[in-house]
């Protein structure tokens, strides 16, 4: 499978009469938009293909599925308001578009160099990024969406399975309910897990469906936690940084593992 089967085998999956199709050859994306609204989503062809060398033809159907769901979402009206338990914080790459491409904004709140917080409105299989247009129309404020989000990800559980690697811990949340990214702003849980830490506390959000917490104890650590990270960043949906953050004091700061167990 290279770029070209893989853009050929979606436009004949996702062709439909009331859709328009954009290939980018440059950025190697390809987008579904629904003509009558201009609404639409982009898929990465590069890292569909990296996916389907994994999983085959269910990596295909996976994206198939994302894309559906996505531009059926975008098709039907959604309020705030009877829903505020279905509100959520979601993080991304601080490279993450600020707006869609009709140039509402997102709600956003800054969280490290690497990464932001969003805000979404989960709708079951899927969910919609909270933006200026939803948030007026209900007549809420940035404010009382950042209460509740934060108020709704601390009843999301928080079980990790744990692993052992020469002499290192490795602690990994994905649930895969859309939200185990989101789980890095429950405070109260990075502090639980930084009381149990006997190294140094590593932290990582390679995609939006995992969390890996680890417990480093010696320099082969970081070595195995970079190879990890960019495992998991290269074969995500959707992809947030390869970059893993120290905590320390309540705070996590950005680290660059070099080669020979350095960091910075």
């Amino acid at each position: 499978m290279d770029t070209k089967k893989m853009k050929r085998e979606l436009e004949k999956r996702l062709q439909k009469e009331n859709r328009s199709i954009y290939y980018d050859r440059e950025k190697e994306t390809i987008r579904f938009e629904n003509k009558e609204t201009g609404k639409g989503i982009t898929v990465s062809i590069a890292n569909a293909v990296s996916k389907w060398h994994e999983d085959q033809d269910k990596a295909i159907d996976e994206v198939v599925y994302y894309v559906e769901e996505a531009l059926e979402v975008m098709g039907t009206e959604q309020q705030i308001s009877g829903n505020e338990r279905k509100i959520f914080p979601v993080i991304r790459s601080t490279s993450f578009p600020l707006e869609t491409t009709d140039g509402n904004k997102f709600i956003t709140d800054s969280h490290t160099a690497e990464t932001r917080i969003y805000y979404a409105l989960d709708l079951g299989n899927t969910y919609r990024l909270v933006d200026d247009e939803l948030l007026k129309k209900e007549g809420w404020d940035k404010e009382k969406i950042h209460e509740m989000a934060q108020f709704n990800l601390r009843s999301l559980s928080t079980d990790m399975k744990k692993d052992t690697v020469a002499g290192n811990v490795y602690y990994f949340l994905n649930t895969n309910d859309g939200y185990d990214a989101s789980r890095i702003l429950n405070e109260k849980f990075l502090k639980e897990m930084s009381e149990k830490v006997e190294g140094d506390m590593a932290v990582a959000v390679p995609h939006q469906d995992v969390l890996i917490i680890c417990d480093i104890r010696n320099d082969t650590g970081y070595d195995i936690l970079a190879q990890m990270t960019m495992s998991f960043f290269t074969n995500g949906h959707v992809p947030i940084t390869a970059l893993s953050f120290i905590y320390e004091n309540g705070e996590l700061e950005p680290i660059f593992i070099m080669a020979k167990n350095r960091r910075k």
